[in-house]
């Protein structure tokens, strides 16, 4: 079995060889740095970047992702992480046209993944800023939140923007490939819990969701979310705009993913395995496998580390990882 129909037939709740293996965030630069100097060495494979070429030396099954914003190399940048760069409709006036370029997606990285998705070889997804990532990379991280009390219109004025402009780029990728699944980029919870509140989600984001979500489904894509922190109380509202699943589910944060399924049967998952009991050895790693094993064996869930691998992980931990994902992959179907 492909790669790719591995994750389809997990994706529709149906029986695969195995689950499959991958790794859905990039690794640290610094946790790669590690590993080169314990030992690694990275296969050179035509097309692929360091950082995909790494799956297929670890026997990863190959995931591909075109992360696809907004932004162009003229929109300026804000002074510091979290600055604003625009405070008023007249500051998004100047900068708008910056944004939004016309034709964001590139061909040759396209192709590319069509021709190694076609083969069954990799999983392609596409990430996309959603409308609570989108203005907060503008307006800055304080000023954001203020913004949906002291700027509806602003608010509102933005994410009608990015709302045609990510429809318009969805239906620039289906010239080339049909994504296995996407996310929404939005990180719009915390270790306690989201950052607004569920009116506020639905008066600034669902009526965007319901607009662009229908035809990425139609067109036969999954449809994310990517939201760190504890996504247990938004769960639900991303259910009502039509989300079917949700990524990385940390573990650090409280979520329970036993709790969130039987709340939502049907969603779909990706991540959750603690990243933080790696660099305690096989039998911190196969307790947490234990865990998750209960979920594994219902479908739709393809366990995968809750965020980046840490640089506190050494390359032979790595190693017992990816030997107890293998066996708990083909445990689950069993």
């Amino acid at each position: 079995m492909t790669a790719r129909e591995r994750f389809l037939k997990c994706m529709n709740f149906e029986k695969p060889d195995r689950l499959p293996m991958i790794e859905w965030a990039t690794w640290w630069d610094k946790t790669i740095d590690r590993w080169k100097e314990e030992g690694l060495e990275i296969g050179s494979y035509e097309g692929l970047t360091e950082w995909q070429a790494i799956h297929k030396t670890m026997g990863l099954d190959l995931q591909l992702q075109s992360w696809i914003g907004f932004k162009t190399d003229k929109t300026p940048s804000p002074a510091y992480h979290g600055a604003p760069l625009v405070e008023s409709m007249e500051d998004y006036e100047r900068i708008r046209p910056t944004l939004f370029p016309e034709n964001p997606v590139d061909e040759e990285q396209m192709r590319l993944f069509s021709e190694k998705q076609k083969s069954g070889e990799a999983i392609v997804w596409i990430t996309l800023e959603g409308p609570f990532w989108g203005p907060r990379t503008l307006l800055g991280i304080e000023n954001h939140l203020y913004a949906f009390y002291d700027e509806p219109e602003l608010m509102h004025r933005i994410n009608r923007d990015l709302c045609d402009y990510n429809k318009r780029v969805f239906d620039q990728v289906l010239t080339y490939l049909t994504p296995d699944f996407m996310t929404f980029a939005e990180d719009m919870s915390y270790n306690l819990g989201p950052m607004i509140s569920e009116k506020m989600f639905d008066e600034f984001m669902l009526p965007y969701y319901l607009e662009m979500i229908p035809a990425i489904k139609q067109a036969g894509t999954k449809v994310f979310i990517d939201s760190d922190g504890d996504i247990s109380e938004p769960i639900d509202w991303f259910a009502r705009a039509g989300i079917e699943g949700i990524l990385p589910l940390e573990r650090q944060a409280g979520v329970d993913l036993e709790a969130l399924r039987k709340r939502h049967p049907d969603f779909l998952f990706i991540g959750h395995f603690d990243k933080m009991t790696m660099p305690h050895g096989e039998e911190a790693m196969r307790k947490e496998f234990e865990r998750l094993l209960p979920v594994m064996r219902q479908g739709g869930f393809v366990p995968s580390v809750d965020h980046q691998t840490p640089p506190g992980v050494s390359l032979e931990n790595y190693r017992i990882y990816l030997k107890l994902l293998k066996e708990y992959a083909e445990k689950a179907v069993l």
